[in-house]
């Protein structure tokens, strides 16, 4: 688990094919149970990531670290960065991680930790588009279309990741983005712009977007209810 607070912007350097990677290396663990052939580019891939000005003297191999809001497994960490393997299923539910370029990194919380924006699980639902991105007095206003699947899962003043960034929606509108999404209007402070990615974003690029799980599980909860009620009727 997560909680959306972005601790370092780091570096994505390379990108290998994970067929690559594993296939003829006898030294691997996946190997000797996968074989040459079960590696193929259809596969994921291996991402090679700098550290940036992350504090890493607590992290090892098999900690769990999220990159761009998407929770990774750490592998081979040194001083100057990290390798990580993401899945098919990743790439095609996320963006930003798939070529070289930064990525917000945030280590997983900690029992003990300060929950500082809200419980993220690192498991991002989808991409949305930004449709706006406008300077209002010292702070930044994004406006994002969401999906129309997720729109339930949002409400004002409820928290939503961005790009693995907790942030506070300010309002949204129904109905009113492209194709009938839902357009939630997000405030960027002044440190959460300049402290992570989203000062590099510009309108109609995507974004990884996860909404509260807890309002997801309420949700599901609810929907199961009220199936179990209409049977009954």
């Amino acid at each position: 688990m997560f909680t959306g607070i972005v601790q370092a912007i780091g570096q994505i350097e390379s990108v290998l094919p994970q067929s690559t990677v594993y296939r003829g290396q006898s030294t691997e663990p996946a190997e000797a149970t996968l074989g040459d052939t079960a590696w193929t580019d259809q596969q994921g891939l291996r991402l090679l990531v700098t550290w940036g000005g992350l504090d890493h003297s607590d992290v090892h191999e098999g900690d769990s670290i999220a990159l761009n809001g998407a929770c990774m497994t750490v592998l081979r960490p040194d001083e100057h960065g990290f390798a990580v393997d993401i899945s098919r299923e990743s790439l095609n539910r996320t963006v930003g991680l798939s070529e070289p370029g930064v990525v917000n990194l945030e280590k997983a919380m900690r029992a003990s930790d300060r929950l500082g924006g809200h419980m993220v699980s690192g498991h991002v639902d989808t991409t949305a588009s930004i449709i706006g991105l406008d300077r209002v007095d010292e702070s930044v206003r994004l406006q994002i279309a969401l999906p129309v699947s997720l729109s339930p899962f949002v409400t004002e003043k409820g928290s939503i990741a961005v790009h693995g960034v907790s942030l506070t929606v300010n309002s949204l509108v129904d109905g009113q983005g492209p194709d009938g999404q839902t357009v939630i209007s997000i405030n960027l402070i002044p440190h959460t712009w300049q402290s992570t990615t989203l000062s590099q974003k510009k309108v109609g690029d995507l974004v990884n977007i996860e909404v509260d799980p807890m309002a997801r599980q309420v949700a599901r909860i609810l929907e199961r209810l009220h199936g179990l009620e209409e049977r009954r009727a």
